[in-house]
């Protein structure tokens, strides 16, 4: 096998799969690229066994056909070093021998049988199919990807969950502290499915989907969820189990009657300042809302330190102070993009939501955090 390719554009393309390799392989083959000739095309492959991530580059000169697996650290540190220009490799056959050649000189490796790399998994002939565009997909994932679990004991809720319906696409995900929910109403997939993608792949779109636009074609069965996008295809394999039920975790909006509108920037400001005097512990921060004014407060008794600001918003209810933990709400409030948030409560002990003020049409947002015992 023979072909010539640009330095550049094959060290982007293999940067933009490589997040998939694993530094603990079960598998030693798993730490190459797999580089296979199809046509004037070469298809560039990354793999942890969960996870498989595709691409392809432009090549010429092409003599041959077949695959040959590349250690992946090799590759892309030889290609760093090269600027734009091209790279021409002669693969042996029989010993997998490859020779790289360059303006400079010549580079000497040993790849590995192609045929050795696993396989795509196949998916059942009752798979579901859906066609979101690039930028549902992309808010879906940047709005609830931080929510997200990481503790393995509880699997199910370390993941991103579609919801698909007939007239809307949901994606949720929750650590039970916090939960997020978006509900894009832009198109209606006349479905009733669900699925949960693990953070992996879910981080690798949020990743390359900012590169891509049109739409993007998902398809599912029972274990397996595949995205084919335009210029790359990504296999994973599903978190098994039940996702929680969300909607019942959630206050019923009219139940909330307290309310605050309040300029989101200020608050994430005044929250970041008045959380260095919260106790390490536990970063208990506290919020008092009476008339239009927000008091946020904080104190580390241990080391005799204290802090309080105020703010000024729209506020309807009744005087009420309730505390959260200050990292996981100014997480939250720098996961809405819009200028204005309202926070909406209804007791000291119940969960508080926020939303944008405004939102987008056909779009809905809804973050949940759980409040934190008060002693006083």
């Amino acid at each position: 096998m023979k072909f010539t390719v640009s330095s550049t554009a094959l060290s982007s393309s293999l940067q933009s799969i490589s997040r998939v390799i694993s530094t603990k392989n079960t598998l030693p083959i798993l730490d190459n690229f797999l580089l296979k000739i199809t046509g004037n095309e070469l298809l560039l492959t990354a793999s942890d066994l969960e996870t498989t991530l595709t691409t392809s580059v432009e090549i010429s000169e092409v003599t041959g056909e077949g695959s040959v697996a590349i250690s992946a650290k090799l590759l892309l540190d030889t290609l760093k070093e090269f600027s734009e220009q091209p790279l021409t490799f002669d693969i042996n056959d029989d010993d997998m021998s490859i020779t790289m050649t360059s303006a400079f000189g010549k580079y000497n490796f040993v790849g590995q049988i192609g045929e050795e790399y696993p396989s795509l998994p196949e998916m059942l002939e009752d798979k579901n199919t859906l066609t979101l565009p690039v930028d549902v997909l992309l808010n879906g994932i940047n709005k609830t990807l931080f929510a997200a679990a990481t503790d393995e004991m509880r699997p199910t809720m370390t993941g991103v969950f579609f919801d698909i319906r007939q007239d809307n696409v949901t994606f949720v995900a929750t650590d039970a502290h916090k939960l997020v929910r978006f509900r894009s109403m832009a198109l209606q997939p006349d479905l009733v499915a669900n699925f949960i993608l693990p953070q992996k792949p879910s981080g690798i779109l949020k990743t390359i989907l900012p590169k891509e636009n049109g739409d993007v074609v998902i398809e599912f069965d029972g274990k397996n969820v595949a995205f084919t996008l335009s210029h790359y295809k990504m296999f994973c394999r599903q978190i098994e189990g039940r996702f929680p039920n969300y909607e019942n975790v959630i206050p019923k909006q009219e139940d909330n009657v307290n309310k605050i509108v309040v300029d989101r920037v200020s608050l994430i400001n005044a929250l970041r300042r008045v959380s260095l005097f919260t106790n390490q512990a536990n970063n208990l921060i506290k919020l008092s809302l009476n008339d239009n004014a927000l008091n946020i407060s904080a104190q580390d008794i241990d080391f005799s330190i204290s802090a309080e600001e105020t703010l000024e918003c729209q506020y309807s209810g009744q005087p009420l102070t309730i505390g959260f933990k200050s990292q996981f709400l100014i997480e939250i409030l720098n996961n809405i993009s819009a200028t204005e948030v309202s926070i909406e409560l209804s007791d000291p002990s119940r969960a508080g939501l926020i939303l944008p003020f405004e939102q987008n049409e056909d779009e809905h947002l809804l973050m949940l955090l759980m409040p934190m015992l008060l002693n006083d």
